[in-house]
Parts: C-alpha cells; sequence; structure tokens
C-alpha cells in the first residue's frame, strides 16, 4: 500500500501531561501544532501513513507507553472521508464536507 498524507484533528487527556507532551513533540511537532488544554492537549497534523486506522494505533500505543491513563479522541480525514476513533475505537465514519 501506498503512504497517504493523512490530517488528524484530536484530544489528547492524561493523568500526567508532562509525561505524553515529550511523545506528541517528537511525533506531531514538525508535522503539525500542539496545544496546552485543562485536561492535556489539542493536536493538529498532517501525518503519512498507510490508513488512519493504523496511524491511530501507533500514535496511541506511543502515547500509553508514556502514560497509561492517557485518553486520545481522533479525527482523521483522507481522500474525503472522516474516521472518528475514541482511543483505539472506530466510532464514525463520514465523508468530509
Amino acid at each position: 500500500m501506498s503512504q497517504k498524507k493523512i490530517k488528524l484533528k484530536a484530544n489528547v487527556s492524561s493523568e500526567n501531561p508532562a509525561a505524553v507532551k515529550p511523545v506528541l513533540e517528537r511525533i506531531i511537532a514538525a508535522n503539525g501544532s500542539i496545544k496546552a488544554t485543562a485536561d492535556g492537549f489539542e493536536v493538529t497534523a498532517e501525518l503519512k501513513g498507510e490508513s488512519a486506522k493504523d496511524l491511530n494505533r501507533t500514535l496511541l500505543s506511543e502515547l500509553r507507553r508514556a502514560e497509561k491513563k492517557t485518553r486520545l479522541r481522533s479525527e482523521w480525514t483522507v481522500d474525503g472521508t472522516t474516521e472518528k476513533y475514541f482511543d483505539y475505537v472506530l466510532k464514525q465514519t463520514r465523508k468530509a464536507v
């Protein structure tokens, strides 16, 4: 499969934001932005990967290695389709407007 550019909008919340921030900076910093919020971070980025599902799984796994109690609410947009995830679970798929 080929690498696609996939847009990410996500909210990351954690019991220890200081532990997950370096992981976010390593993965996201060059390709997007990270904004601190009251309970974690708001992330926007454009990443390359084979699918939104794979990128979501990789991102959450990396974050949970740093802090087990980390939650990821994400929207991944590729080829006119947006997939919404809560942690590892796909909750909704819709055509992008």
